[in-house]
């Protein structure tokens, strides 16, 4: 991945993602929609974010499936839990990025990194 921005913290990377996501970026794209923007993101997302921050990738069952997030130095970072309407069960277990990229596609993590360059 090509950083062309440094962003402070998950959060500041969060506020850039929500202008990026869209109904091609999510696994699946169903579902997705302007008023739900993190639907479906999980897995890109935790790519992303791990990308520019380090840090484990880590998952846990939700009724909707497998859910993906992150341990940044001991602390929690989950950019999509807004796509819930139900609290998470997190699980905390460990991850991998082939995992995460398994729930979606390069060409997918590759468009969220291309919009990321372009608009940040």
């Amino acid at each position: 991945m090509t950083k062309t921005r440094t962003f402070a913290t998950p959060l500041d990377l969060y506020r850039a993602l929500i202008s990026v996501w869209s109904s091609d970026t999510a696994s699946p794209p169903n579902g997705w929609s302007p008023s739900n923007a993190a639907m479906n993101h999980c897995s890109v997302t935790s790519l992303i974010v791990q990308d520019y921050f380090g840090g484990e990738i880590l998952n846990t069952k939700t009724s909707g499936g497998t859910h993906f997030y992150n341990l940044i130095d001991g602390v929690r970072w989950d950019l999509t839990a807004n796509q819930f309407s139900e609290p998470i069960p997190y699980e905390d277990l460990r991850s991998s990025r082939d995992i995460s990229i398994g729930d979606t596609s390069d060409q997918k993590y590759r468009l969220v990194v291309e919009r990321l360059a372009s608009n940040f």
